[in-house]
């Protein structure tokens, strides 16, 4: 077996899970090969990602592929991007219906023999706080580190998540699309040649 096959079979959450209001079962999504030429660090899968078994299979992987300027059969090419996320799996819901954060369990199982698999990636997107505070340490905030861009550029990218929920924030955050997603999108362009 390898890495991807052992996460594929990974059922480490399976009780936290069916506690949650969800009830659903352990089904990680496994979209990686290596070594790619991006590496996409997400959150978690939402719901539709995890009947679909495919990452950003929903609208804010249309905003995403928009943001990085290519279409889906590059960004689905496991050979060039890997989709990382810190939780393989749908976490679930809370009894209000919110998000629940990913299981920390899994990064600490996962996540340093993934990216020993995936080594040195030239361009590294770090999408949400989640991501942010594992590969960068400190208690920074998303809108900080996604504002400090320039200090990881051109390896790394700091990105708010492109849920629509966001849409208020990269209203009140203009500088988003107007300085930092065309630097992005010519990175992107750059490392896929």
């Amino acid at each position: 077996m390898n890495i991807r096959d052992d996460i594929a079979a990974c059922r480490i959450c399976a009780e936290r899970f069916a506690g949650t209001a969800t009830q659903h079962a352990p089904r990680p999504v496994v979209w990686f090969a290596g070594p790619p030429r991006i590496l996409i660090a997400s959150q978690a899968p939402g719901a539709r990602v995890h009947v679909a078994q495919t990452p950003f299979w929903d609208r804010s992987g249309d905003r995403l592929r928009d943001w990085l300027g290519i279409e889906k059969d590059d960004f689905y090419d496991r050979d060039h991007v890997a989709i990382v996320p810190m939780a393989f799996c749908f976490p679930g819901y809370n009894a209000a219906g919110s998000d629940l954060p990913p299981p920390r369990v899994c990064a600490a199982t996962w996540r340093q023999p993934v990216m020993k698999t995936l080594g040195d990636v030239p361009l590294i997107l770090l999408i949400g706080g989640y991501a942010q505070q594992w590969h960068l340490g400190g208690r920074i905030g998303v809108t900080a580190r996604v504002a400090a861009w320039r200090d990881h550029a051109p390896r790394v990218f700091c990105l708010p998540h492109p849920s629509w929920r966001n849409t208020a924030w990269l209203n009140r955050n203009p500088w988003f699309e107007t300085d930092l997603l065309p630097v992005l999108r010519a990175r992107v362009q750059e490392v896929l040649a």
